[in-house]
């Protein structure tokens, strides 16, 4: 009989600020925000508990943050003492486990502890362990949790944030979330929220209470996937160390925020060129793509769409960033920042179009990247530029 899971998450709370206090000790007890002040568009990187309570929220304009927090310590971003400390983070829990996932630098990690009882005892006293030994190395003292899958486990230290300890025992799962706010369940999107709020369901017990039939009406073929995170089922593993799935990131800051669509288009297919370049570098193919929008009053909003089959040509890439980024934009509000995220990659799938036309087109478009990327490597990337892009020129 397989032995029930254990995972514990540890979750170093304002991870880049924790890191710099170390390195200064006078910024302990004080506001601090991280930004890059030399940039005329910065956004908040990171921010300490003071700042927070004050107002101040990641991505936030730097101006606004310092308006809403006037007192606060400004730093700039040190990525590379942060790498340094996430990676020391993986060596303190690398001796417990061989399952040991973290997050991108924001001081997450979960570990996968089950049937290790017998090498290191209970994970209650694993995760005790750990967190001491995290202390004395790094001198940070991080939040910690233990449950029997990862999504219990990051809601429990939600809870308790920014200092404090959680155990959710095995068959517990669903108890533990039904009094908690909707909004504190990772999964739960802000539209969801907003079509909740209609209904005044608040609280995960109020929408556990539907019936299958009354969640398809609110959540469509997403009703299963609610029903699920809201009753903490959730079977997804812990990846090894170093197997953590490999992804594309890209980004674009505008010099002045904007809503203009033909610039917003146009900077768009300036991401999906480069991911796209990153892509075929490595021959690889992206099956899943997110389009994040972040807005200058700080809030963002991120849509992902499949790719069945998987590219990476960069009209074809486009056609779904665009669907992503026509879904996520429903604000008036001006935005300062477009970021592009390919995951699920795998090596391009080897099966053509079942039909002559298809695959025409499709060896059409591959040999036109072959020879654009050949071109640009020769000769630099702004050899080649697209003037037009054939598709929806308006709102």
């Amino acid at each position: 009989m397989l032995s029930e899971r254990a995972i514990i998450h540890l979750n170093v709370a304002d991870f880049a600020v924790a890191v710099e206090r170390v390195m200064d000790h006078r910024l302990n007890g004080r506001p601090v925000i991280i930004a890059p002040r030399t940039s005329a568009r910065a956004m908040v990187y990171d921010m300490s508990e003071e700042a927070y309570q004050a107002g101040v929220r990641k991505h936030m304009a730097l101006p606004r943050a310092l308006r809403r927090c006037r007192d606060a310590k400004v730093l700039s971003p040190h990525p590379e003492r942060y790498e340094k400390a996430m990676c020391t983070l993986m060596k303190q829990a690398l001796p417990y486990s061989p399952l040991v996932e973290n997050g991108e630098q924001d001081g997450h990690l979960f570990a996968d502890v089950s049937g290790t009882g017998r090498l290191f005892g209970p994970p209650v006293d694993i995760a005790w362990r750990l967190c001491r030994h995290v202390k004395e190395r790094l001198g940070i003292n991080p939040i910690w949790s233990v449950a029997s899958n990862k999504l219990v486990a990051k809601v429990a230290t939600r809870l308790v944030k920014p200092w404090g300890e959680y155990v959710v025992g095995g068959g517990e799962e669903a108890l533990f979330l039904a009094p908690l706010p909707v909004d504190i369940v990772p999964g739960i999107e802000p539209e969801d929220l907003c079509r909740l709020r209609e209904f005044n369901l608040t609280r995960v017990s109020h929408v556990t209470a539907l019936s299958p039939y009354q969640l398809q009406v609110l959540f469509g073929a997403r009703a299963s996937f609610v029903h699920d995170i809201l009753r903490g089922i959730d079977s997804s593993p812990v990846l090894p160390a170093g197997e953590q799935p490999p992804v594309v990131n890209v980004d674009r800051v505008f010099d002045e925020d904007t809503n203009h669509f033909p610039l917003l288009r146009a900077a768009l297919y300036g991401l999906v060129e480069r991911a796209g370049r990153m892509l075929r570098r490595q021959r690889l193919a992206a099956r899943r793509i997110a389009v994040i929008l972040d807005y200058s009053d700080g809030a963002a909003c991120a849509r992902r769409r499949a790719l069945k089959p998987a590219s990476a040509n960069d009209p074809t890439l486009f056609e779904t960033v665009l669907q992503a980024f026509l879904s996520a934009w429903k604000r008036r509000v001006r935005i300062r920042r477009l970021r592009l995220v390919c995951d699920r990659l795998i090596f391009p799938p080897a099966q053509l179009p079942l039909f002559e036309d298809g695959r025409r087109e499709k060896a059409r478009r591959d040999s036109l990247m072959q020879v654009v990327d050949r071109i640009r490597d020769r000769f630099g990337l702004q050899a080649l530029q697209v003037g037009a892009v054939d598709l929806p020129a308006q709102r």
